[in-house]
């Protein structure tokens, strides 16, 4: 389970412009809005990350005008999420450590069971993506990224290492698989029944031919990319016709799960097969970012004009480090795109 809620140490105290009864407090990579005086730097809060779903709890009554959620989903709960305050980002919530005296005085520690914290998420939309037959198989892995803000420990554990960037696509995840001769289309968590009638994604695979590309090429790999068109998200890109755009190649093993490739693999199957990889922005021999460079560098526009959803970030050879227990990539999210967003 992702630690959302965790022991977390203030590092910084800043204050706000014309803000006479908040300021930030900063908590490894983020900063979040407390009350003036709340904290000093040094003390020891439990840190909710965006995302957070919290139980209903006196403790969080204060969140009830802007973040109570009741669904048939989820439940009753509080989500903590991206706001802004007097022009400043809130990433997360910062509380008291006086207000959890049952909680280990430790920073770092996990207290996301513990305090019954649950991930926001809502089910996938399955009108146009198609009818669901099972989950995805194969132990074919979950595409999601973790935010710099979350593990600034990622800047050391990339230093000196060649690297490259990639724009953040506005869309939904995909992945389209071969295994054994047996081609399948998955969203985030599901797999769609092959029907182009109902399925767009399987509708932009029968166009493009890539399931028989895939049954020629004859090997046991998964595709895996960002979907992004007209009725996905909020197409951004301006798109006029859905496009899949990728990120992650992975051979996958037999008794499941799987290895991805590097960047110069990747770009070797995107061409073989016509894929269009997610745009790079830029590739590196030696990674040599600040947080608050990495933070400017997502910054930006797509071509439409309208704001990216940020970066990420990866090394040329894909990889594992067991030093921090993570996969070696990583997203960044624009400022400016949250501002508007509030997510």
């Amino acid at each position: 389970m992702r630690a959302l809620a965790t022991v977390q140490e203030i590092s910084e105290i800043r204050p706000i412009r014309d803000a006479d009864a908040i300021e930030l407090v900063l908590i490894k990579g983020w900063q979040c809005v407390a009350k003036k005086g709340e904290f000093k730097k040094g003390d020891l809060c439990v840190y909710f990350e965006v995302d957070s779903y919290l139980p209903l709890d006196d403790r969080y009554e204060f969140l009830r005008k802007t973040s109570y959620r009741n669904n048939e989903f989820m439940g009753e709960g509080f989500r903590v999420k991206t706001m802004s305050m007097r022009g400043e980002l809130s990433q997360g919530l910062a509380l008291p450590l006086s207000a959890f005296p049952d909680i280990t005085p430790q920073a770092g520690f996990d207290v996301t069971e513990r305090l019954g914290v649950r991930k926001w998420e809502q089910p996938e939309v399955t009108g146009s993506m198609g009818i669901e037959i099972g989950n995805k198989p194969f132990g074919i892995p979950t595409t999601d990224e973790t935010r710099l803000q979350s593990m600034p420990e990622f800047l050391e554990a990339f230093s000196g290492l060649p690297y490259y960037i990639t724009t953040k696509m506005d869309g939904t995840s995909c992945t389209v698989y071969c295994m054994d001769g047996e081609v399948g289309v998955c969203g985030r968590n599901l797999e769609y029944k092959e029907d182009s009638a109902t399925s767009a994604m399987w509708a932009w695979v029968h166009k493009h031919a890539l399931k028989d590309k895939l049954l020629k090429l004859n090997e046991n790999i998964a595709i895996q990319g960002e979907f992004c068109g007209a009725g996905i998200q909020k197409n951004r890109m301006k798109l006029m016709e859905p496009n899949l755009f990728v990120f992650d190649i992975v051979i996958l093993r037999e008794g499941g799960g799987g290895k991805k490739v590097g960047l110069a693999d990747l770009q070797r199957y995107c061409e073989q097969l016509a894929l269009d990889p997610v745009p790079i922005e830029e590739i590196g021999d030696q990674f040599n970012y600040t947080l608050e460079e990495m933070l400017e560098k997502a910054r930006g526009k797509y071509s439409s004009g309208q704001d990216k959803e940020g970066i990420v970030v990866r090394t040329q050879e894909a990889g594992h480090n067991y030093n921090i227990n993570h996969k070696m990539s990583f997203k960044v999210l624009n400022n400016d795109f949250l501002k508007k967003e509030k997510g």
